[in-house]
C-alpha cells in the first residue's frame, strides 16, 4: 500500500464498496491492418484517424475524457496525430502509449506471433521500442506520456521496470480473464479486474482492461469452467454458445466490439456483485471507419457501435449512478486515500 505524501490528510477510498462505481475509457489508437493475415512492418495506414471524432463527440457529451493510447504509426504521421490534438488542447482527452513491436523501431526482431507481444522481447529491445514510441508521442503532442497499454495486452516480466525507468505511472495492459498463451502471449485467466500497484518501487498503478464472466456459473472458478468449454469436443458441439445463450456462463470484454449493449450491462452488473468498482470501456480506433475491422463492416454496424457506446454511458451514469474519471485522477485519489 502506498501512503499519501501528507498522512494527516484523510480522503475516502474511491474504490470502497460504498463508493459509486468508476468508469474510464481507453481507445487503442492504431493503424489499420488486417488481423487475419501475417503482420507487416509496412502496414501503417492511418486513414481511419479522420473518423476518431465519432467516438469523441459521445464522450464529450457525457463529460468523459478518454485516453487515446497511440502507437508509432499514429504518433509519427501527421494524419494520425493531427485529429487528436484539438481534443488534447481543449482538455477533453489524454494521450497514452500503445506499443506494437512490429511497426516500432528498432526493427531487430523477427516478425511472428510471439514477438507481437512486446513483453516477450528481450528487455533491451522492449525498452528501445518503447523509448522511441515515447519520443514520437512527445514530439507529436508536446507532452510526455505517463499511461501505457501494451499492444495485444502483451505484458512481460521486464515491462514494469521499463515503465518506471521511462517515467510511466499507469499501466492499462492486463486483460482478465483472457488467456493468450496459445498464441505466445500472457495468461490473465486467473486475474481479477481490480486496480493494483506494481513495479519495482510499487508506483505503477495497474488498471486492467475490464472483462469477466457473467451467468449462473460465474464464480471464483469460472475460468476453469470456461476453459473446459473450449476443448475441441465442446467447441464442436457449440457448448460455449449454448452456455452464453442459456445464461449459464459468458465471457466478455467491456467493449462495443463483439458485445451487445445488453451483454455489457449484464457483465457490469455481474462484476459489481463480485466487488469490482473500477471499469474501463475500450475499443480500437479503426472500428470507427466501416470496413477497417470485423466489428464494424458497414454504416449500419457503425450506427449500432456508436449507439452501444452512448447507451452504455447512459446506463452507467444514470442507472448505476456511476462517475467518470481519468486514470491519473483515480491514481491521485488512491494515493490520497492510501488505497
Amino acid at each position: 500500500m502506498i501512503q499519501t505524501a501528507d498522512p494527516s490528510v484523510s480522503h475516502a477510498d474511491p474504490t470502497a464498496p460504498e463508493s459509486p462505481p468508476i468508469l474510464m475509457a481507453v481507445v487503442d489508437t492504431e493503424e489499420e491492418f488486417d488481423w487475419r493475415v501475417p503482420l507487416r512492418r509496412d502496414a501503417t495506414a492511418v486513414t481511419a484517424m479522420a473518423s476518431v471524432a465519432r467516438g469523441q463527440e459521445i464522450f464529450h457529451a457525457f463529460g468523459l475524457r478518454p485516453v487515446y493510447a497511440v502507437d508509432y504509426p499514429v504518433a509519427s504521421q501527421e494524419a494520425g496525430a493531427a485529429p487528436l490534438r484539438p481534443f488534447v488542447a481543449a482538455g477533453q482527452a489524454l494521450i497514452g502509449a500503445h506499443l506494437h513491436p512490429w511497426n516500432t523501431p528498432p526493427f531487430d526482431e523477427e516478425i511472428n506471433a510471439r514477438n507481437s507481444y512486446p513483453g516477450n522481447l528481450p528487455a533491451s529491445l522492449e525498452r528501445a521500442k518503447l523509448a522511441n514510441l515515447t519520443d514520437a508521442i512527445e514530439q507529436a503532442f508536446q507532452l510526455r506520456p505517463t499511461l501505457y497499454k501494451a499492444g495485444r495486452y502483451g505484458l512481460g516480466p521486464n515491462t514494469p521496470g521499463i515503465l518506471e525507468e521511462l517515467g510511466y505511472r499507469i499501466d492499462l495492459s492486463p486483460s482478465p480473464p483472457f488467456d493468450f498463451r496459445a498464441d505466445g502471449g500472457p495468461d490473465f485467466s486467473g486475474q481479477d479486474a481490480n486496480p493494483s500497484w506494481n513495479g519495482p518501487r510499487g508506483n505503477i498503478l495497474t488498471l486492467p482492461t475490464t472483462g469477466g464472466y457473467s451467468g449462473v456459473l460465474a464464480s471464483r472458478h469460472a475460468h476453469v469452467r470456461y476453459r473446459a468449454s473450449q476443448t475441441p469436443w465442446a467447441r464442436r458441439v457449440r457448448l460455449p454458445g449454448i452456455l452464453a445463450r442459456s445464461g449459464l456462463l459468458n465471457r466478455a470484454r467491456l467493449s462495443p466490439e463483439g458485445a451487445s449493449l445488453r451483454e455489457l450491462k449484464t457483465l457490469t452488473r455481474a462484476l459489481l456483485r463480485q466487488g469490482v468498482r473500477v471499469f474501463t470501456l475500450s475499443y480500437h480506433s479503426p472500428s470507427l471507419l466501416p470496413g477497417c475491422t470485423s466489428y464494424v463492416r458497414d454504416a449500419r454496424e457503425l450506427t449500432t457501435f456508436l449507439d452501444c457506446i452512448r447507451g452504455y454511458l447512459t446506463f452507467f451514469s444514470r442507472e448505476l449512478q456511476g462517475r467518470f474519471l481519468t486514470p491519473p485522477e483515480l491514481r491521485q485519489q488512491l494515493l490520497r486515500s492510501g488505497g
